[in-house]
């Protein structure tokens, strides 16, 4: 028979400042009504609420972050007919997109799990191909260098970081190597004119990956972000949050839907 893990004292003090430190360091970003019909797809994990648009047919969307649930890319490139460019050097999301090119053109025999980690026999790859499911094995961030990705503090975790919030910013927690591009390289590497949508989902890299588009005037109709910060409240993560947050409204953004804690989406003013 299964037994429940017992909650310890200590576990339950833990808990309760973790929830403290949420309300003290909540970033509060205002959401604006908006008229736009809203879409959400994906799995309960993986899945993503945008704008549905005309706009996002037959075009190439940017999708930075895929860990091992590749739910809303595929059934985004399915449901418009587009091509997605994933861009995640993890190596077990490296391994997990192999596996989805491997099994191209089966069909869905399986419901999508809740824990973020999918069977391949979850997705409908009935529409998926080499060139419109497309891995760049890079980290998105704003300069092109070799970098340090460090590894989450819980092994059961894909996610790397390379801010390393999940580790209080330590520059001293373990880490592996791997090689950034800049959001300017990818449009040049792919032939982008026109950017619809772009979704970053690249723990705590986000903010300087905004940032840096910003700068570069590149300015997509909608954006996905999760702010990863949001899991380690602190002053540092609210106070780059709000600065990230008050330049997309300087650039003529909106945040009209926050889906889940963490994720937010910001379209871009008419």
């Amino acid at each position: 028979m299964f037994k429940r893990p017992k909650i310890t004292l200590a576990d339950l003090i833990k808990s309760f400042l973790r929830v403290l430190l949420k309300i003290r360091y909540a970033p509060r970003l205002k959401v604006e009504k908006s008229h736009h019909e809203l879409l959400r797809l994906g799995s309960q994990y993986g899945g993503w609420t945008f704008v549905n648009s005309d706009a996002l047919k037959n075009g190439t969307v940017i999708c930075a972050g895929l860990g091992e649930d590749a739910s809303f890319d595929i059934e985004f490139l399915t449901l418009y007919s587009s091509k997605v460019i994933i861009i995640d050097p993890t190596p077990r999301a490296v391994a997990h997109y192999h596996n989805i090119l491997e099994s191209i053109g089966k069909p869905k025999t399986q419901n999508y799990s809740d824990n973020g980690k999918q069977e391949i026999f979850s997705y409908n790859l009935g529409s998926v191909n080499r060139s419109n499911l497309v891995l760049v094995p890079k980290a998105l961030w704003n300069e092109k260098s070799q970098i340090k990705f460090y590894l989450p503090p819980n092994s059961d975790h894909v996610s790397h970081s390379i801010i390393n919030y999940q580790n209080n910013y330590s520059a001293d927690s373990q880490s592996i190597e791997v090689e950034s591009i800049c959001i300017d390289d990818v449009f040049s590497e792919f032939g982008i004119q026109k950017l619809p949508l772009i979704k970053l989902d690249i723990e705590g890299a986000e903010i300087e990956v905004i940032n840096d588009l910003l700068q570069k005037r590149i300015f997509p109709d909608q954006i996905l972000v999760e702010y990863d910060e949001l899991s380690n409240p602190s002053k540092r993560s609210r106070d780059r949050i709000r600065e990230c947050h008050e330049n997309l409204l300087d650039n003529r953004y909106v945040l009209i839907n926050k889906d889940r804690p963490s994720n937010h989406l910001y379209i871009l003013k008419e």
